[in-house]
């Protein structure tokens, strides 16, 4: 694709008998609708109009994005409808942003799930539908392809997921996310499969739920008794992190940036701090760059085309350099960017989320469609 990213951050560390692939990662691509600029959350029987929207594909293609962007080889496993949002979201990961697809599937017969998401005050609802995948299209593949890392999300309630384990079996680094328990249970023997990862990167309040502590930082120093580094985001605190290999501990704070829509924010955060690491970059190095990824990710529509490349990252710290509207501990914080970023260009912006899918192309001489 023309809009690859210009930057490899791994080619200081890359070898010969490297994978062919970086990251691997599976699960389920949505087609994410986004409401923006409502006022307040929607009010029963009545009708609310947004002063913005947005479609992009959503689910796991928001991390897979975010890593592709930063210019990691990604391979994705996952299922794809044979309907018209699943023509987009193939294309729009495949096409827009070189993500391998030669693990996922097309299934006939079977709709794309849609989640609709609405931003105002700060955060954000979904509403999701969707039917589970026939097999044997998922779960994922038993033997999964090598790769240098991983990104697993843990699954509240439900079995261990086998092909995590054979992937730490076979040297790739896990890092696991978790997502929200609907039973409240939050039960720690849900996280069986930590055992097997390298990092483990939950929000506060999930960290906070598993652990049956008052405080993320404690949360945080008790999930590094059970993986070597637990990275606990704050939200609009930052993020934290201990490293119970070396008993180093981090902590970064967010970046005061006005958010358009938080839609996929931890996924882009996720997938920045696993960029860091497989570089090999110091831990508060790791945070920052994650923070700032996922706070420039928040001024654009959506998850997947929110996340920000090696371009749109050299922009903002040039601007930071340039205009006095950073105090000096950030510009102290982010100062290693100087000796990463690329100065190379690429033709044109990268893809945005668009307010619809599927726009007839004008009709050539003679009424015949253009190439």
């Amino acid at each position: 694709m023309d809009d690859q990213p210009v930057f490899d951050p791994l080619a200081g560390v890359r070898s010969p008998g490297d994978p062919a692939s970086d990251v691997y990662l599976t699960g389920t691509v949505f087609l994410d609708i986004i409401f923006t600029g409502l006022d307040s959350a929607p009010v029963r029987g009545t009708e609310s109009w947004a002063r913005g929207m947005g479609s992009s594909p959503g689910g796991i293609a928001n991390m897979a994005t975010a890593l592709a962007r930063l210019g990691l080889r990604t391979k994705l496993a996952a299922a794809f409808g044979d309907d018209m949002y699943g023509d987009y979201c193939w294309d729009s990961l495949a096409v827009g942003e070189g993500i391998d697809l030669t693990l996922s599937r097309r299934i006939p017969g079977w709709h794309s799930p849609v989640t609709v998401s609405m931003a105002y005050e700060g955060e954000r609802t979904m509403v999701s539908h969707g039917h589970e995948a026939p097999p044997p299209e998922e779960p994922a593949p038993e033997c999964p392809p090598a790769a240098l890392a991983c990104v697993a999300s843990l699954e509240p309630g439900g079995p261990g997921q086998e092909w995590i384990g054979h992937a730490a079996r076979h040297g790739s680094r896990i890092f696991a996310d978790v997502g929200w328990d609907d039973s409240g249970r939050w039960d720690p023997a849900d996280l069986a499969d930590l055992e097997h990862c390298a990092a483990f990167l939950p929000n506060a309040t999930e960290a906070m739920h598993y652990t049956r502590t008052e405080c993320p930082r404690a949360a945080a120093r008790k999930l590094a008794e059970r993986v070597p580094l637990a990275v606990v985001t704050l939200g609009a605190e930052g993020a934290y992190a201990v490293d119970s290999a070396t008993g180093e501990t981090a902590e970064v704070p967010a970046l005061l940036i006005e958010a358009l829509d938080p839609t996929g924010a931890g996924d882009v955060f996720v997938a920045a701090f696993v960029t860091g690491s497989l570089a090999g970059w110091p831990l508060t190095d790791r945070l920052a760059f994650a923070c700032l990824s996922a706070s420039l990710s928040v001024q654009e529509f959506g998850g997947s085309l929110s996340a920000p490349g090696w371009i749109e990252i050299a922009a903002w710290w040039q601007h930071a350099r340039s205009f006095d509207d950073q105090d000096q501990d950030v510009m102290r914080r982010y100062a290693f960017l100087d000796a990463l970023l690329p100065s190379g260009t690429r033709p044109g912006p990268l893809p945005r989320a668009v307010p619809t899918i599927g726009f007839r192309r004008p009709a050539g001489p003679a009424g015949k469609g253009r190439r």
